[in-house]
């Protein structure tokens, strides 16, 4: 019998009992058991299989009544040349899961991480039968598991833990908590940043450094938030993140195993366009394609389209491109037109920084998953990547982003009027259209600020998603004597160029004198060289000047 697909299985032993097709990865046992460092950090992008590995180490490590060597039969981790059994079934283990922690207020979220801490107490409530817990100890883990202790309590909940379970069991205890940083996203995005940092700092700190219970401790997340942060002072911490090469190959598939998933489901036929829209990852040295994408892909026949979406981690991509300098505007222009660039890497994140600072940015989306690193190397010390959209999949992600930010200004009816008013050279009807767009989608322009820049950038992006099948277009580009605003290149001759140049104007000056002055731009600068090249005669030149809210557009008589 053909085995199920794990759609969304996160228990090891679910999976094992109940034909579900399982890709080995049980050697990271073997590396855990391997390494030096006492507590281990994972961070990797969401549904890359953090939380199945847990689950599969959880239910080898963990001493419970039921014999779990069966899960474990027939995989890589049970051959004897790695004489890694002996310590199955050897150690209390607290899983932790924090998913679903997020909330939009402080209060709340304390409240969800306090029903996670919770459930791991219910989960072990026979210590309470013991005489190796106090009465006092008893009705704090009572309390903890009614949600009904004080905060200070459950900031000690997991050092507390350990020392009942290492008492009780007369073995050091394994700690694994899933999701460390998904509350610490949620509280930057919603403004309790501190408090939750207060939190886990407390919690996280007090149950992993110097605790003398600890056998080791392993957290997985998306983002190596800054150690200073959240781990100061934890010198028993290694972070190995998506760069590095160890453990590069147990989170997400590799080539090799997506193949052999398709050919076990008679999909090999999809495998050229499987690797198009879903591949592209660099963990480490392995070229790493996204499980989450694969097992849904094959779940539907081979049908392409993007599974992987995320709704809220899209919502802080489009609040960070939205308010993001010109700069970053423009790499992402760049990005979109399928190219790459070079820029530093921020290795630990400082969610402060991320608005402000462009290389936590880039360095957000590479650790999020939503861009790649085709190169690494350091300068001085320092990291520098080149980036790019990994693959179709991630590409189309930022395209539903950009254009829920252009409807909101303007209804996609009105954009592709306007759009197609412009390449007919109907500029007439494109002026009415664009001015629309300005009035309702920017506050009053700041002559000294950015906003001028946001409606440009927002047209350029415009431009690039609605019209790239047949034009190729390009921004601040050189072509002649110097470097034009918007160039709108088609494919075929026989069709319309345009070239744009954009003037921002202070209040006190003549929209109409500068207008002129753009056009007189093109001229004098011969912008239209590029467009001469490449055999494109009819070309029109488009002079478009803001001030405040008022807008003046030109074509060249």
């Amino acid at each position: 019998m053909q085995k199920k697909l794990a759609i969304g299985i996160n228990d090891f032993k679910k999976l094992r009992e109940e034909n579900y097709y399982y890709v080995d990865k049980s050697l990271l046992i073997k590396e855990i058991i391997d390494e030096d460092a006492e507590v281990l950090l994972l961070p990797r992008p969401r549904r890359f299989g953090k939380s199945l590995n847990l689950s599969m180490l959880r239910y080898f490590f963990e001493n419970s009544e039921n014999d779990n060597s069966n899960l474990f039969s027939g995989l890589k981790i049970a051959e004897n040349e790695f004489n890694c059994l002996e310590k199955m079934g050897k150690f209390p283990v607290i899983n932790l899961d924090f998913k679903g922690s997020r909330a939009n207020n402080w209060e709340l979220a304390l409240q969800r991480l306090k029903r996670s801490i919770a459930v791991e107490f219910q989960r072990h409530s026979y210590l309470l039968k013991s005489d190796k817990l106090l009465e006092y100890e008893k009705e704090e883990y009572q309390d903890i598991m009614a949600l009904k202790a004080d905060q200070t309590a459950y900031e000690f909940a997991l050092e507390n833990l350990s020392r009942y379970l290492k008492e009780f069991h007369q073995q050091n205890v394994i700690i694994l908590i899933d999701e460390y940083d998904e509350a610490v996203q949620a509280s930057y995005l919603n403004e309790y940043y501190d408090q939750m940092l207060d939190f886990m700092r407390s919690f996280l700190i007090r149950g992993l450094k110097g605790n003398p219970n600890l056998e080791k401790g392993i957290l997985t997340g998306i983002l190596r938030v800054v150690k200073e942060s959240i781990f100061s002072g934890l010198n028993n911490l290694l972070v190995s993140g998506l760069l590095e090469s160890k453990y590069d190959q147990f989170f997400g598939l590799l080539e090799k195993e997506v193949e052999e998933i398709f050919s076990y489901y008679d999909l090999e036929y999809r495998l050229q366009e499987v690797k198009r829209w879903y591949n592209g990852y660099y963990f480490g040295d392995q070229l790493v394609y996204n499980p989450w994408s694969i097992i849904n892909c094959i779940a539907s026949q081979g049908e392409l389209k993007p599974y992987w979406v995320n709704t809220s981690g899209n919502e802080l991509i489009k609040d960070l491109i939205i308010n993001a300098e010109a700069e970053v505007k423009g790499q992402f222009e760049d990005l979109l037109k399928n190219k790459s660039f070079k820029t530093r890497i921020d290795e630990n994140i400082v969610f402060a920084d991320v608005r402000t600072k462009s290389s936590s940015l880039w360095s957000f989306l590479l650790y999020s998953g939503y861009l790649k690193a085709n190169t690494r190397q350091r300068e001085q010390g320092r990291l520098y990547c080149e980036l790019e959209i990994p693959n179709q999949e991630i590409k189309y992600i930022y395209e539903e982003i950009i254009y829920d930010w252009l409807e909101e200004s303007i209804s996609s009816n009105k954009l592709s009027e306007m759009l197609t008013a412009l390449i007919t050279g109907n500029i007439e009807e494109f002026s009415l259209i664009f001015k629309d767009f300005v009035l309702s989608s920017m506050s009053s322009f700041d002559p000294a600020g950015n906003e001028a820049e946001k409606v440009y950038h927002a047209f350029v992006l415009g431009l690039l998603l609605n019209l790239n099948d047949n034009y190729e277009i390009n921004s601040n580009r050189e072509s002649g004597y110097g470097r034009y605003d918007i160039m709108v290149i088609p494919n075929k001759k026989d069709k319309l160029g345009i070239i744009i140049e954009f003037k921002k104007v202070a209040d006190n000056e003549n929209l109409d004198k500068a207008v002129k002055a753009a056009l007189k731009q093109i001229e004098e600068r011969k912008y239209q060289q590029e467009l001469k090249k490449r055999g494109i005669k009819n070309v029109i030149h488009l002079g478009i000047a803001f001030s405040g809210k008022n807008v003046k557009i030109k074509a060249a008589e």
